[in-house]
């Protein structure tokens, strides 16, 4: 059956009971020329552990572009760093919708079939899977919808087309359910004006504004699913999980442990609080009414956790008090060392609390950058700033193998990469890559990535624009109470309502993320939230400017760079037939040659500074010389001997010499470090062959 909804400016089709009929859900919807199909698969048999075991996968097939995959396998095989992280914002947005006590493995598959240069997939791929969801068996209370909001001259606009987001001052994805809003993905986008980058933060309020503008939109949508697939639904017979609390357990550590475990909770460290809680599970299994009662250390380390969770949060709402004794608003003790890595470009060891983070800065030439596929981009992408954020489990005391990065892991590293990026012009002649090792994590590791990314990138000699620092925030919720924490630790990530992460300058917001566990926030709290995440991140940047103030850039090992324009025809004799000229000169000079047809722009990097220019006079001359050449009409190179002398015109001044007129119109070269005093255009010079070398004379004064 066919839907067509106009919704949010766009015209949706929507066919149900068409394709995949064995699954719990799905659809085929239709946004201009792109294609999605999204199935919801559930097993009838539930887990016995207490989670939810959902999988959400989003697969871009290649030919839904006209594509054959590249490489030696001629097939779509795992899926892409921007696959993933879709994937992971479909999860974000659906994953709270689920009913309380659901145990059953579920999976959300969607697949890209057909795609528009100009159409949103992730916007279009989440607002199916929400549909296919809500059409299934699962007892969903409502359809999701997602939106993108888009700033451009100054203007919020809703859903962008994707060649209008490249215009846009902002990248705002925001999904909800009704006036609820799940997940928040924000960036702020850099740009140029009159020749000037500048970055583009949000102000708090007008992060707000924005968010609001978005919450509209979203409940029309909502709405708008609900009202069209409400009778389409299938009915749900389906059982879940009760919670069944032991009371009885849970009195007895109330009356009887109670100190014992606020004592183990208000541990300072991560690890002594763990431990000291198994303690004192193991302490209660031996005691008589639990042998009796036959309690069993699961059992009793479940009834731990509900009182652990309630003492948490009653000191939070009505003491004012957090676990390791921090008040709602005080950040946990920052160190800030930078380059304690020799060899490395550029490099930062921050350390807050019990979460260190050690971001390394690597520059490099254009031939270093991320080469990606896009399905609504016709050329392949080239991303100059990368971020790679890695956990190993020894940063959480675990002795678990080091494995590929997992959706975690690029999703951390995206936010971090979204959150530095616009401090960066996009001009810079370096391709810049951060890798962040967590070594330590407890609370927010990708918000110390940040930190550590901006002032790595500092410790490299980077001319960012300024420090961007960035703050995980936390909400509590009990009844008509509530309580926003700064600096959140994992505790308190584990037991509260919202994970709210903010990045950004003193001037404004670059990056935001925000989960929601519970439903709606009001306006008011939202806003103080991030006012009071403000006021953090200007205390973190006011350490982070000191630690800026400290750092020894180590010139000696960064690469060098010289970048010079010439006629772009003679880009192919630098090149020189099958690439051989090019070939020598890099492998003569220990360079890295970057040539520009379209600019007539040739960039050359390397570690040594005088091999650079040293290749860049070569290159010049060798210009030089087939500009010599064919003006002499391909005659014979005229003889000449070493030592032999000439009283020459200067026929042109170069920035490393100039070039002498000797006989039969052949030029020589006079360096610069040949040149006693100032020569211009015309002056004559006596001056003596010093080389002849690829027929091109140096010359000395005589």
């Amino acid at each position: 059956m066919e839907h067509v909804l106009n919704i949010n400016n766009h015209i949706e089709i929507f066919e149900t009971d068409k394709v995949a009929k064995q699954v719990a859900g799905a659809v085929l919807m239709r946004e201009k020329n792109a294609v999605v199909l999204a199935t919801v698969a559930r097993e009838d048999k539930m887990v016995e552990e207490d989670f939810l075991p959902l999988t959400v996968q989003y697969i871009e097939k290649a030919y839904a572009a006209g594509k054959i995959p590249g490489g030696y396998v001629k097939r779509e095989t795992k899926p892409s760093d921007y696959e993933t992280l879709s994937a992971r914002i479909i999860d974000r947005s659906l994953r709270p919708l689920f009913p309380k006590g659901y145990a059953y493995p579920t999976q959300i598959v969607v697949m890209v079939l057909s795609a528009d240069s100009e159409v949103d997939l992730q916007v279009m791929s989440l607002n199916a899977a929400s549909v296919a969801l809500y059409l299934s068996d699962i007892a969903i209370k409502a359809p999701v919808c997602g939106v993108r909001i888009g700033k451009i001259n100054d203007e919020f606009v809703l859903n962008p087309s994707n060649s209008e987001l490249k215009s846009s001052t902002l990248d705002l994805y925001v999904a909800g359910v009704k006036d609820e809003l799940l997940m928040i993905e924000m960036r702020a986008l850099a740009g140029k004006k009159d020749g000037v980058h500048f970055m583009n933060e949000l102000s708090e309020d007008e992060t707000l504004r924005a968010l609001n503008f978005a919450s509209n939109a979203i409940l029309r949508g909502s709405n708008a699913y609900e009202k069209a697939f409400a009778a389409y639904r299938k009915n749900s017979n389906l059982e879940y999980k009760v919670e069944n609390d032991n009371e009885e357990l849970i009195n007895f550590v109330k009356n009887s442990y109670l100190t014992k475990l606020k004592i183990a909770i208000n541990q300072m460290a991560k690890s002594e609080r763990a431990s000291e809680i198994f303690q004192i599970a193991k302490e209660i299994e031996k005691e008589n009414i639990a042998v009796e009662k036959e309690w069993t250390l699961e059992d009793i380390q479940k009834a731990l956790h509900v009182c652990k969770r309630e003492i948490v949060r009653a000191q939070i709402i009505n003491d004012g008090k957090r676990a390791d004794g921090r008040g709602l608003k005080d950040i946990r003790k920052i160190d800030i060392e930078t380059n304690i890595l020799p060899s490395a470009h550029g490099s930062c060891l921050f350390t807050r609390g019990q979460t260190q983070a050690l971001v390394v800065a690597t520059l490099g030439g254009d031939n270093d950058a991320q080469m990606s596929d896009m399905l609504t981009e016709k050329n392949p992408i080239c991303e100059k700033f990368m971020v790679n954020y890695n956990f190993p489990g020894f940063s959480v005391g675990e002795a678990s193998p080091i494995k590929a990065p997992g959706r975690r892991e690029l999703g951390h590293g995206n936010l971090a990469k979204r959150a530095l990026h616009p401090s960066v012009d996009n001009d810079y002649a370096h391709t810049i890559r951060l890798v962040s090792e967590i070594l330590e994590s407890n609370g927010s590791s990708s918000m110390a990535t940040v930190c550590g990314g901006s002032l790595a990138l500092k410790a490299a000699g980077v001319p960012s624009v300024k420090l961007v620092a960035g703050v995980a925030m936390g909400l509590i919720f009990e009844e008509d109470k509530y309580a926003i924490l700064t600096d959140i630790m994992g505790l308190e990530d584990h037991d509260g309502d919202m994970d709210f992460k903010v990045a950004g300058s003193l001037e404004g917001i670059t990056a935001l993320q925000m989960d929601i566990k519970l439903g709606g926030i009001e306006q008011k709290v939202l806003q103080e939230a991030l006012y009071q995440a403000k006021e953090a991140r200007a205390y973190i940047l006011n350490l982070m400017q000191e630690a800026n103030s400290k750092i020894i850039i180590n010139e000696a090992i960064l690469p060098k760079i010289e970048i010079f324009n010439i006629d772009s025809n003679k880009i192919p004799d630098i090149i020189g037939q099958g690439g051989k000229t090019i070939k020598e000169i890099i492998e003569k000079f220990e360079v890295s040659i970057d040539l520009d047809r379209d600019k007539g722009e040739v960039k050359i990097s390397g570690s040594n500074k005088e091999m650079i220019e040293q290749s860049k006079e070569y290159i010049l001359n060798l210009i030089h010389s087939k500009n010599t050449n064919k003006k002499r009409d391909k005659k014979e190179m005229p003889k000449f001997e070493i030592g032999e002398e000439f009283i020459g015109v200067v026929q042109k001044v170069v920035d490393f010499g100039v070039f002498v007129g000797l006989k039969d119109g052949v030029d020589g070269l006079l360096h610069n470090s040949k040149i006693k005093e100032k020569l211009e255009l015309g002056n004559e010079v006596k001056v003596k062959v010093l080389e002849i070398k690829n027929g091109k004379v140096s010359l000395d004064l005589a």
